[in-house]
């Protein structure tokens, strides 16, 4: 199989090359703004299949037709807290204005998956419960300080030095660093 990861997200290629899964990086430009989150199962999905309908046109466009085995990988990961979206904090603000809202309470992460071959196209979400600590105002600035919650959906990095601020997860981990290996390894080998 040609895996195209539609990502240029660091973890979810770590993720794909710790598992030992052979894929090639092809992005393409899309239009985050154009999705709604307000029904996040449903916007993390159409965000994955924007992403890697987006790369894969542009892969046909300058490399011709696809082979049979050419699978694109689209992904998106949110953060939902009381039924609202948070993404990628726009300034360290309010990156802590986002963690203090997330301190002692559970909130949910989604990962959309778009998966696209020539001839067939399966999306679906991945949704894990993670519950932080009840973090004090001065934990919150040194680690906004870090700089590594800046590019992260909900402003932090549970792979990284994100991790001391969550409690408990529930369900897949790796769907929260931001993709659900499982469940993409399971539906490449059905496609």
């Amino acid at each position: 199989m040609n895996l195209i990861l539609a990502s240029s997200s660091p973890r979810r290629r770590d993720i794909l090359s710790a598992a030992d899964v052979s894929f090639t990086v092809f992005t393409a430009p899309f239009d985050e703004a154009s999705v709604s989150l307000a029904n996040p199962e449903e916007g993390v999905r159409k965000l994955a299949l924007g992403k890697a309908g987006a790369a894969k046109e542009k892969w046909i466009a300058e490399k011709g037709p696809l082979e049979e085995d050419t699978v694109f990988l689209g992904a998106d990961t949110v953060v939902v807290l009381d039924g609202k979206a948070m993404g990628k904090p726009g300034s360290p603000e309010e990156a802590v204005s986002m963690l203090e809202g997330l301190s002692g309470k559970e909130h949910h992460v989604y990962t959309g998956v778009a998966l696209l071959s020539k001839q067939k196209t399966d999306s679906f979400f991945v949704k894990t419960a993670v519950y932080f600590r009840q973090l004090p105002e001065q934990e919150i600035r040194d680690y906004v300080a870090t700089g590594e919650p800046l590019d992260k959906a909900g402003a932090y990095g549970i792979q990284g030095k994100g991790r001391a601020l969550v409690e408990k997860v529930d369900g897949d981990y790796l769907n929260v660093v931001g993709l659900p290996l499982k469940e993409v390894l399971d539906r490449l080998q059905k496609l």
